[in-house]
């Protein structure tokens, strides 16, 4: 009779998990594939609208900017709607900014229309992450690097259309209006399966006397959002210096030079798809530790050694150890409230855009070489912030199970 009863249970829970699981991850593709469109089309737009190099440059940065101050409005919208519905309308807004950037008539009409964009982009990056941090919650079951890891396929498959559109028709126009079709198919898709927020009373809230308005966050938040921003300077630095460190330090080949975007990439997603059971076995804070120890060692090492080899495999292991940060720390962040999952999201953006330019102005000052020890030193940096933060793990019998509950880990 029991085992009758646990097979009539566990189906459900194990299909549930994983119809939910699809879903939250075609926002992570959504996101990755909008954005990736409109970047795509970069060399259009700015021939259609006349740009200068410069004017292009601050095109890219509306963007970032958006997201990085609609911190304060994605706190409050994460706190009155849920992440269901801030998802589902925030996504519907990037669908339909892609669609007026492509007719946009001048400069400043795009320049506005990016901006937007990036502050639909900051409230779907933290409502999906906090879809992804409830799921894990809900049955014990690691996920979130795999959920990151689909934000990487909507990149591809975005680049792949854009190719397949340019030879049929150079209208970028065209081209956005079947991108916007797909995005609504796969919103249309996911929207009946994500998980339905509880009521305000059941979310997750920061202390009550924050409740009322924005207060200067925790120390917890601020260790959770440098360990966040670190990180994702890592990330953004290796993705714009590592192929100019290749060709100009090492002497690589303009054949071989472009590798190291590609090695760090590769090496990335495939550590996400892996990660989540790194995550069930050691917990959040080792993987954390011993990513950022790894990314930052590997690359020092690589840097003493010189030479192409040694260098490619030191971007390797930038890939690898710095795969599982952002997911561990997103997770962590959203067990503390919209509010610092928010603010934690913000420092995140705020790395990604202010990191190369921070390298670049060390390069200047230096050379490229101690530009990309500043990138070592920043992972290193996010495991000595690890070391303060307060995870929560996925045992390994919990994460075999359906219904388990995640066991918080007082301490580092």
């Amino acid at each position: 009779m029991q085992i009758t009863q646990m097979l009539k249970h566990k189906p459900p829970a194990h299909d549930g998990f994983r119809r939910e699981k699809w879903a939250i991850a075609a926002l992570f593709c959504f996101l990755g594939f909008q954005y990736a469109t409109w970047a795509s089309r970069l060399p259009a737009l700015k021939t259609r609208l006349d740009l200068t190099e410069q004017e292009l440059g601050l095109l890219l940065m509306a963007c970032g900017a958006g997201a990085a101050a609609s911190f304060p409005l994605v706190a409050f919208l994460t706190r009155r709607l849920g992440s269901r519905r801030l998802a589902l309308g925030s996504a519907l807004c990037l669908a339909a900014l892609l669609l007026a950037l492509s007719v946009a008539p001048n400069y400043p009409t795009a320049l506005l229309v990016v901006c937007c964009d990036g502050v639909a982009v900051g409230c779907l990056n933290v409502a999906m992450n906090a879809q992804g941090a409830a799921l894990e919650t809900k049955y014990g079951r690691t996920a979130m690097s795999q959920l990151h890891a689909t934000f990487s396929a909507g990149l591809l498959g975005a680049a792949l259309l854009a190719s397949g559109v340019n030879t049929v028709t150079p209208s970028v126009t065209a081209h956005f209006a079947a991108a916007s079709v797909l995005l609504l198919a796969l919103l249309g898709w996911a929207r009946s399966r994500l998980l339905t927020d509880g009521p305000p009373e059941q979310r997750p809230q920061e202390p009550r006397a924050r409740r009322s308005g924005l207060t200067p966050p925790s120390r917890m938040t601020l260790w959770m959002g440098c360990a966040m921003a670190f990180g994702t300077i890592t990330e953004g630095a290796m993705n714009d210096w590592s192929a100019l460190y290749l060709k100009d330090v090492v002497k690589a080949s303009p054949t071989v030079a472009p590798l190291g975007i590609a090695v760090v990439s590769v090496m990335m997603l495939l550590a996400r798809v892996w990660a989540d059971r790194w995550r069930s076995r050691w917990g959040d804070g080792r993987v954390v530790r011993v990513g950022g120890a790894v990314a930052g060692l590997g690359l020092a090492l690589a840097l003493a050694a010189g030479g192409v080899v040694p260098t490619l495999a030191g971007f390797a292991c930038v890939g690898l150890g710095a795969a599982a940060i952002t997911p561990c720390v997103y997770v962590a962040a959203a067990a503390h409230g919209p509010d610092a999952l928010a603010l934690v999201a913000a420092m995140g953006t705020t790395g990604l855009l202010a990191g190369p330019a921070l390298i670049g102005f060390i390069a200047g000052a230096g050379d490229l070489t101690l530009g990309m020890s500043a990138v070592a030193a920043s992972a290193l940096i996010v495991s000595l912030c690890a070391l303060r933060i307060r995870w929560g793990a996925v045992s390994p019998d919990a994460a075999r199970g359906a219904g388990a509950r995640p066991e918080p880990l007082h301490g580092s």
